[in-house]
């Protein structure tokens, strides 16, 4: 009974972490290239654009022609 529990209990969790992401538009520094991406950028290569997280990624998807000026 308590090995079910907590499985379930991990169940839920990795669900309300799937649920809770938040999303970010990056820009590579070397091509002007944008991207959605689910975790802030740590490489050097890329740097992040726009206001801090969106909650979906559609809302991401419909900032990144306006926050992201790819040259």
């Amino acid at each position: 009974m308590l090995k079910k529990l907590a499985l379930a209990s991990t169940a839920i969790a990795l669900l309300m972490s799937t649920a809770s992401a938040d999303y970010y538009i990056v820009q590579e520094k070397a091509t002007k290239k944008c991207k959605v991406v689910e975790t802030r950028p740590t490489e050097t290569t890329w740097i992040q654009v726009g206001p801090a997280a969106f909650k979906t990624q559609s809302d991401a998807e419909k900032q990144i022609k306006t926050v992201c000026v790819e040259k």
